[in-house]
C-alpha cells in the first residue's frame, strides 16, 4: 500500500546512516567467504536507501508485498532503469529464500554482481 503524506527527512537521514554503517561493516568482511550474509547485507543497504528516497518525497510503502512495490515504485519514478528493477527483484527473492529456506548463495554471485550493486548504491544516494 502506497501512502502519500509529508516528507520524513529525519527518518530518511537515519535510514541512510544505518545503510552507511552496514556498508562500512560489510566492506571490512570477507564477502566471498560469506556470500549469503553478504547478499542479505547488500539488500538491506539497498532497501534502506530506497525507502529513504521515498520518505524524502513523502511516500511510505507498507503492508504485504511492500518491498516488491518499493522496487517497482522507484523504477516507475525513473530512479533506475528496468534492468536494475529486475535485478533488485531477483535480489529480493534471493534474500527471502536465504531468510526463510536457508538458501546458500554461491560466492560467484557476489563476485559477479558486487560492482553492479555498488553502482546502484551510488545511484540511490545521488540526488
Amino acid at each position: 500500500m502506497i501512502i502519500r503524506g509529508r516528507p520524513d527527512k529525519q527518518k530518511a537521514k537515519a535510514l541512510r546512516a544505518m545503510a552507511d554503517i552496514t556498508l562500512s561493516r560489510l566492506e571490512s568482511t570477507e564477502q566471498e567467504k560469506y556470500p549469503s550474509n553478504t547478499l542479505t547485507d547488500y539488500y538491506d543497504i539497498l532497501h534502506k536507501l530506497m525507502e529513504a528516497r521515498t520518505l524524502d518525497d513523502g511516500v511510505k510503502i507498507k503492508g504485504e508485498g511492500a518491498h516488491q512495490q518499493l522496487i517497482d515504485f522507484l523504477a516507475n519514478e525513473k530512479i533506475y532503469d528496468e534492468a536494475t528493477r529486475v535485478f533488485l527483484q531477483a535480489m529480493r527473492e534471493y534474500r527471502n529464500r536465504i531468510a526463510y529456506e536457508g538458501f546458500i548463495i554461491p560466492a560467484s554471485y557476489i563476485k559477479q554482481n558486487k560492482e553492479r550493486i555498488q553502482k546502484i548504491v551510488k545511484r540511490l544516494t545521488a540526488k
